[in-house]
């Protein structure tokens, strides 16, 4: 998101096995993917408040990993007797967060801080509700960050953690040109890639990805686990379109190295935009994704 996206993701910018990133060059793409899957956050936001226990209700909201602001700005409006506090370790982004806030008349409820996570956790203040959007896979200790996020939370407090679900597609299985199955393909390469990212990260430690017993060892009360679905069917509109498009570049970016070359040359048909068959002009093109929300309590 996704912090959110704050140390790497398959989403990114960078070279074929990179885990840096240049945020702030990628800020209008973290746009363009929050303001696409809005419609997921806005479900699970109603669905965490309708479950909310803290005796005094939601009033400071941790956004960890918030990037550009968007879903920052979100919780705003679904927490309004909220201060939402937007956490990022990228200060470009966090700008476009604070301007965001200020565009849309909530910048006397939101407040931006740079910090790490999770050796900067200690310096965030408590909460009612910590947020987490696509981001713990991008710590290197997951167990150290659940952790922190357990210690930040005032009495009946809720962490909200975004991670796993269904990888996203957005083609027919024989879409015409090059071998079916190419996303099949495509989420391969992009599990190896993120296998070989989380090994990368600092202090990386591996873990079974039961997020409920995760966040039970952190001293939460596991609270449920939903997904939520993102179904755009064909035709897109243009956001949901260039999105798919810049979606794709990316994949070529990071796994041309681990597909064959007829698969390379697909994509390269496909990123073309003079292309008819390309994304840009081919009328089948779809967002189908499911996001998963797990939640946790402590105790009141």
């Amino acid at each position: 998101m996704t912090d959110s996206h704050r140390h790497t993701h398959s989403h990114h910018h960078g070279s074929h096995h990179s885990t840096d990133f240049d945020w702030d060059a990628l800020g209008t793409h973290l746009e363009h993917e929050a303001e696409v899957n809005r419609p997921v956050y806005e479900q699970a936001a109603a669905w965490i408040a309708e479950r909310v226990r803290a005796p005094q209700g939601v009033r400071r909201v941790l956004d960890i990993g918030s990037g550009p602001g968007l879903i920052t700005c979100m919780l705003a409006e679904a927490f309004p007797d909220a201060e939402i506090v937007a956490v990022d370790g990228t200060p470009a982004l966090l700008e476009r967060a604070r301007a965001r806030a200020e565009r849309s008349g909530l910048g006397e409820r939101v407040r931006t801080l740079v910090a790490e996570v999770p050796d900067e956790l200690g310096s965030l203040g408590e909460a009612d509700l910590v947020w987490a959007a696509n981001s713990l896979h991008h710590v290197g200790d997951q167990r150290a960050a659940l952790t922190g996020f357990a210690g930040l939370l005032r009495p009946g407090g809720t962490v909200a953690l975004f991670e796993g679900g269904l990888a996203p597609r957005h083609l027919p299985r024989d879409f015409g040109i090059g071998r079916p199955g190419l996303e099949a393909r495509l989420e391969a390469a992009r599990s190896e890639w993120f296998t070989e990212m989380r090994e990368a990260l600092p202090g990386a430690k591996p873990e079974v990805e039961d997020w409920s017993a995760l966040l039970a060892a952190a001293g939460l009360t596991p609270g449920g686990s939903r997904s939520f679905l993102l179904d755009l069917p064909a035709p897109l509109p243009a956001a949901a379109r260039e999105l798919v498009v810049e979606t794709f570049a990316r994949q070529r970016e990071v796994s041309a190295d681990r597909l064959a070359d007829d698969d390379v040359a697909t994509l390269e048909r496909l990123l073309d935009a003079r292309d008819p068959a390309g994304l840009a002009q081919r009328p089948d093109v779809f967002m189908l994704q499911a996001r998963t929300l797990h939640i946790a309590h402590r105790p009141a």
